[in-house]
């Protein structure tokens, strides 16, 4: 993954993804997560080349709008827990450093200074919920749905969800999706508003050009200044508790309740020989 030497762009070939594939279309910029095999579940690399990617498209002044989307079947079902179970569970200081990979991922989309479109092109679990709170806009297929896991895996949802579930759908919404774990389907999410459209999947590519089409007319720096002031109670209730959380959650690693449920999860997907339905999810 190439390093700038100022901000300045790159084209897209020049970084080194591996994990991602980001492209350019003026004036669009598209970051697809690329692990279908494991149904875009973050790993490390993942999420430094998100972070990379966001952070290009900041400086590229031709990129008007951010389009971001899966491969395959999901859009992204959170932290790999596979990656987990071998690297962080009862590692806290290991997991700590993981988990500052993620916060900055997220800051360089919340903070990018033009508009971002979630393409949900199927389930988001756990990270991958948060992953699309933190764009702008969201539309989704109507045959997916939203859930989060963390309390069955051993982790809580703070990377996002508790932060920002409250504002988008409300106290008692988010109470019910964090602490019950069920699906929401994405007809449900667009009447609480978590996100903006479901639609059938042959009509999503429309509706995201339509989005792209009137945000990129709009003027750029007074269109970063709105966003920016739109942020705000996503700001104010990301920066009071994210540390904590990060810190807290690197502890949870060494404790018997994480490690029991992520090494339950993991013998069952071995069991399986495959992703469950639900997906690797983490935070």
């Amino acid at each position: 993954m190439a390093e700038p030497d100022q901000p300045r762009p790159l084209p897209p070939d020049e970084l080194g993804f591996e994990r991602i594939v980001y492209e350019k279309d003026y004036p669009r910029a598209t970051v697809t997560l690329n692990r279908p095999e494991m149904l875009n579940a973050f790993d490390f690399r993942m999420l430094r080349e998100l972070a990379r990617a966001f952070e290009d498209a900041s400086w590229d002044d031709e990129i008007r709008v951010v389009v971001v989307t899966g491969t395959g079947r999901a859009f992204c079902v959170g932290a790999d827990l596979r990656a987990w179970g071998e690297d962080l569970l009862g590692n806290s200081k290991e997991y700590w450093k993981w988990f500052g990979a993620f916060k900055d991922m997220h800051d360089r989309l919340r903070e990018i200074g033009k508009p971002t479109v979630a393409r949900v092109n199927g389930i988001a679990v756990g990270g991958g919920n948060e992953l699309q709170m933190a764009c702008d806009l969201a539309v989704m297929v109507d045959d997916a749905f939203i859930r989060h896991v963390g309390l069955e895996h051993g982790s809580v949802p703070a990377g996002g969800a508790t932060q920002w579930l409250p504002i988008m759908i409300g106290d008692r919404r988010a109470r019910e999706m964090i602490l019950l774990c069920d699906e929401v389907p994405a007809t449900q999410a667009a009447e609480w508003g978590l996100i903006n459209r479901a639609v059938p999947a042959a009509e999503l590519d429309a509706a995201v050009d339509e989005w792209v089409e009137k945000l990129a007319r709009k003027l750029p720096e007074t269109t970063r200044y709105a966003k920016q002031q739109l942020n705000w109670w996503r700001d104010v209730s990301w920066h009071e508790t994210v540390g904590h959380a990060r810190d807290w959650l690197a502890l949870s690693m060494l404790g018997d309740e994480a490690q029991g449920a992520i090494r339950g999860f993991l013998d069952r997907t071995e069991r399986g020989r495959g992703v469950p339905a639900d997906g690797p999810s983490g935070v």
